[in-house]
């Protein structure tokens, strides 16, 4: 059984903060993903939380991230936001850029954030929530190695490919966030810490044959959620955030890693939406008329995407503390030795 220990809420981001200085990233980009692990630690997001810090020693180790390269956001008068991070983690490029994203959504009545030359290793919703926080709907996606088989396939070919959507609403927003792998490469990875089979229909070996094994699963390929229509919408992250913004696919991403670990190397897009301006300013009825929409999904005893989320964060915040496996502690005070 797995041992579990208490973490103070503020030694979560001053442990990621430290080690991400001790392996080589510079004092903005540490403080940057920090905050990222800290939001996801907090709503236990597991997979995405300080277990994220050994890919982030991973990338550096690899000897292609620049950990102090600062982001260039281009100057633009459109509705297009192109920002370069420069061979660095996204996290700083995309809250550099996310300002001028939302003075563009608010002025156009939707924007679009092209993020080019990044590594990537982390949660998408502290991204588009920033966006409803402001009042805007945000759609976020990116590629990762390809690791996946399309439908039919028994060959890695696609990203995990994440996508996260967020819907302003009072008090939490409506949002979800999810692979469209099976599962994510995170959360293969704790089964695999953990000594746990997987669920059947996930991954194949690396004959193509099914298996619940994760090593077995990490050395052959994940499979996609729903069949063809997760491939078909995996494949649509792979355009939209690959050739659209003039990034790199999950294939070609892997190509470029050669074999040496750490995050996936590619770009990102950032979609934001003005309820305001697209509603014909008729933004209460139409919250009005969302809100009808969720009480009738709960009054029929279902749950909202991230609900459990929230109430983790509840908790969590409560009691000033979050709950970590003691063996990912100790593992992680090795990592800046």
């Amino acid at each position: 059984m797995t041992e579990l220990v208490q973490l103070p809420l503020d030694e979560v981001r001053a442990l990621s903060a430290q080690t991400l200085s001790d392996v080589g990233y510079g004092p903005r980009h540490a403080a940057a993903i920090s905050e990222m692990l800290y939001q996801c630690q907090r709503d236990d997001c597991q997979s995405h939380g300080l277990f994220r810090l050994f890919m982030c020693h991973q990338t550096m180790k690899a000897g292609k991230i620049d950990g102090h390269a600062l982001p260039h956001i281009d100057p633009s008068d459109g509705a297009i936001v192109r920002v370069d991070a420069r061979d660095a983690m996204s996290i700083l490029a995309v809250n550099e850029a996310m300002p001028l994203l939302i003075e563009k959504a608010r002025k156009f009545g939707m924007a679009a954030m092209a993020v080019n030359n990044c590594f990537h290793f982390s949660a998408l919703w502290p991204e588009v929530e920033l966006l409803s926080e402001e009042g805007l709907a945000g759609l976020s996606m990116v590629p990762s190695h390809s690791w996946v088989a399309p439908a039919g396939g028994k060959r890695g070919t696609l990203g995990t490919n994440p996508l996260a959507f967020s819907w302003p609403r009072m008090g939490n927003p409506f949002t979800f966030d999810f692979a469209t792998s099976g599962f994510a490469r995170g959360e293969i990875e704790l089964y695999l810490r953990a000594g746990k089979p997987l669920p059947e229909g996930v991954a194949v070996d690396a004959d193509g044959k099914p298996t619940t094994d994760p090593q077995a699963a990490l050395d052959g390929a994940m499979l996609t959620f729903g069949g063809y229509k997760g491939s078909a919408l995996s494949i649509m992250i792979e355009l939209m955030a690959g050739p659209l913004i003039d990034d790199l696919t999950s294939a070609e991403s892997m190509a470029f890693a050669e074999g040496q670990g750490g995050a996936p190397y590619h770009g990102q897009i950032i979609l934001a939406f003005d309820p305001y301006r697209l509603s014909g300013r008729r933004v209460a009825e139409n919250d009005a008329r969302a809100e009808r929409l969720f009480a009738d999904i709960l009054d029929q005893g279902a749950r909202l995407p991230s609900q459990r989320r929230f109430e983790a964060r509840a908790r969590n915040t409560a009691r000033g503390y979050v709950e970590v496996p003691k063996a990912l502690l100790e593992d992680l005070k090795k990592l800046g030795g």
